[in-house]
């Protein structure tokens, strides 16, 4: 019940973080990638702050020798770039340039009703779909006997 009610507690204050740095709102995003128009600077600051809050979060959490809630941690082991990798940060880039909305900023608006986070939470969940049944597809032809 502790490691539930301490999800939720962390999913509020992230929530509550997004919506008041204005992540939640599209049209200052797109602002933010216009560069050569109405750039607005500010979610730069939003996400400076928002790394070194993690840079000190993970030297502190790495310094107790094991999570709160698991018996150790689980950290990615691969360190090469692959296609997976790079395809997927390129189709993440232009999802994010086009719709205004992260997966992070895009939760705490769902609740409001508007057609343009569903939208885009619908296109998200056919793009990891997609994602999946190409990977299997792979995996088949990687399996098949020559």
């Amino acid at each position: 019940m502790l490691r539930l009610i301490s999800a939720f507690g962390i999913g509020l204050v992230f929530g509550v973080g997004i919506l008041v740095s204005g992540m939640g709102n599209p049209a200052k995003v797109l602002n933010f990638f216009d560069i050569a128009g109405t750039w607005d600077p500010s979610l730069a600051f939003v996400m400076g702050g928002a790394l070194s809050v993690a840079a000190i979060g993970y030297r502190l959490v790495f310094r107790m020798g094991a999570p709160v809630f698991a018996a150790q941690f689980s950290l990615p082991t691969r360190t090469e770039l692959d296609m997976k990798l790079i395809g997927g940060s390129a189709i993440f880039g232009i999802g994010w340039g086009m719709s205004g909305f992260c997966p992070g900023g895009l939760v705490p608006v769902l609740g409001i009703g508007l057609s343009e986070p569903l939208m885009t939470a619908g296109a998200i969940v056919v793009g990891i779909l997609t994602a999946r049944w190409i990977i299997s597809i792979g995996q088949r032809h990687k399996s098949a006997p020559a």
